[in-house]
């Protein structure tokens, strides 16, 4: 599809080149307005936050004279969305528990920590966090006279790439270290703009997150994070007070950035539903909720249709080939975005990697297909299997794919995603499934071949030698004959096995098969393989067959 290049707004200020004049003459009067109260009359208002967007021009993170206000720039209270007047200045409602959040504009970036985490948001909590095992906030005390969010202008181009991490989840420091030296150390100094882990960060133990943020910050670049079921205080009594400790190291649960011509926007999509001991149900489900939904509503009017739109979650919108049973939830999300033109949406959770298109059967009613990535995790199955030659599990996940991430190239309103697998050469896209040696006279074999990164669009088709005729593979959603054989091997090694054994197989939804023939013929022979993805590039991979 063709992607209209527009230019970048200049750097001083994030109102967009194109915005109508209308909204110029809002800003204007409400600049007006405000200069002719009295400062008692608007102290008085309640109950109200308020406060600034400003140039950092020192980059110290607070406002000094002579650094201007930003107007336009979109500030938030999870709930209610405002642009800042032509002096950098916004008003919200304010809630006795609230997070109070600057949309980060394109062109300009707040402040990062030293784990490369930005600093975007202040926390209102008066009373701080509940009693937890894991601490949460402590507390904030009155709200301040001034909430002011600092920006400093930054250089993003119109094509870019990030980084995606399904699932990292260590359950300890052992597999922290995994982590660090399988995917990490291969990252740093990427060429990605930033990064993002989509859920489940952790394994339940919140007391890692220090040690987890200080290794991903070795990337380099800034990382955002999205809340998964397994980064939940799991004592608490509700969904509200579930994400504390999750606020204290990240901020907002849910929130949206900018970034050159791209709306990303991140979802909780985790609710709690209370521990058992608070007579709760002591699990989770995959939803959004009534505040959430209501911040999409707001949020969406102000970014423009002709971009492209990219959720993030942790928990995917649609796991399998079946059609979604209906929710209403869902069905809002999806009347909120489906008569936009681009549309894409990224999860983590499943722990195996996958294209999903949604359609009228799932109750999208949009002209074209709403594109989910379901992506494959860092940890792979979830750090099991028996360690290779660096004392790393193997961890294949449960489709049959390596362990890894994705990196996703943003052009415009196109975005191209990647398959790596950690500690593989970029190539490494698919691998054959096939006999090594078969006896003579054998009339045809299966042949299976696992794509990792394979969707619906992907050709595959494979022949023997350089001079055989090709043959169509065709999608077969099964589970991967090579993640059965490692299952039955360590059942047949249990008492001598090293490290967790693996989960069960699921379907795997990027595997084909064909028939080989091989009718007459003896000898060694090279089994050749191709596959051509989504995006029309090809990769190849083969496999030696010996009939004797």
């Amino acid at each position: 599809m063709h992607s209209e290049r527009r230019p970048l707004p200049a750097p001083f200020s994030p109102v967009p080149s194109d915005i109508n004049q209308h909204l110029q003459m809002k800003l204007a009067l409400s600049v007006l307005a405000l200069s002719l109260l009295p400062l008692s009359a608007t102290a008085q208002e309640a109950p109200n936050a308020r406060g600034f967007v400003f140039d950092d021009r020192n980059r110290n993170g607070k406002r000094d004279p002579g650094e201007p206000g930003l107007g336009g720039v979109l500030v938030s209270n999870q709930r209610e969305v405002v642009r800042t007047d032509l002096m950098g200045r916004w008003t919200l409602p304010v809630r006795d528990d609230c997070i109070f959040f600057v949309i980060k504009p394109r062109g300009w970036m707040p402040p990062v920590s030293d784990q490369q985490l930005p600093r975007f948001y202040y926390l209102h909590k008066p009373k701080g966090s509940p009693q937890s095992k894991f601490p949460g906030v402590k507390p904030t005390g009155p709200l301040p006279a001034s909430i002011d969010f600092a920006l400093t202008p930054r250089k993003e181009p119109f094509k870019f790439k990030a980084h995606f991490f399904g699932d990292t989840q260590s359950r300890n420091t052992k597999e922290l270290d995994y982590m660090a030296r399988d995917t990490i150390q291969e990252l740093i100094g990427t060429d990605a703009e930033f990064g993002v882990t989509l859920g489940d960060i952790l394994f339940d133990d919140l007391s890692l997150f220090e040690a987890h943020n200080s290794i991903v910050a070795l990337v380099g670049v800034p990382w955002w994070n999205v809340i998964g079921n397994h980064d939940l205080n799991f004592d608490a009594p509700d969904d509200r007070t579930s994400d504390e400790t999750f606020e204290r190291v990240y901020g907002p649960p849910y929130h949206a950035f900018t970034w050159g011509p791209v709306n990303f926007v991140v979802l909780d999509n985790v609710m709690w539903g209370g521990s058992k001991a608070s007579g709760g149900t002591g699990s989770y489900t995959g939803e959004l909720g009534e505040e959430q939904l209501t911040f999409l509503e707001n949020l969406l009017p102000h970014l423009p249709e002709h971009e492209l739109l990219m959720l993030m979650m942790h928990i995917p919108l649609k796991t399998s080939e079946s059609p979604l049973n209906p929710s209403p939830e869902r069905n809002r999300l999806f009347r909120l975005i489906e008569n936009r033109p681009y549309t894409m949406s990224i999860s983590g959770h499943t722990h195996w990697h996958a294209h999903m298109y949604l359609d009228e059967k799932d109750g999208w009613k949009g002209k074209k297909p709403h594109h989910h990535v379901v992506n494959v995790t860092v940890c792979g199955s979830w750090w099991r299997g028996e360690p290779d030659e660096l004392g790393i599990p193997h961890s294949l996940g449960r489709d049959g794919a390596p362990r890894g991430y994705s990196t996703i190239t943003f052009d415009g309103n196109q975005a191209v995603v990647d398959f790596k697998a950690s500690r593989r050469p970029a190539d490494y896209q698919l691998r054959i499934e096939a006999p090594s040696s078969v006896k003579r006279g054998t009339e045809q074999v299966t042949v299976y071949a696992n794509v990792f990164n394979g969707s619906r669009h992907s050709k595959v088709r494979m022949r023997l030698g350089k001079n055989g005729q090709w043959i169509t593979l065709l999608k077969s959603v099964e589970p991967d004959p090579d993640f059965l054989a490692l299952k039955k091997r360590e059942e047949s090694r249990r008492d001598k096995l090293e490290g967790i054994t693996l989960p069960g197989a699921v379907p795997s939804h990027h595997l084909w098969k064909a028939t080989l023939p091989l009718k007459g013929l003896k000898g060694i022979h090279r089994l050749w393989v191709q596959t051509e993805d989504m995006y029309g590039r090809t990769y190849d991979a083969s496999h030696v067959i010996r009939i004797e």
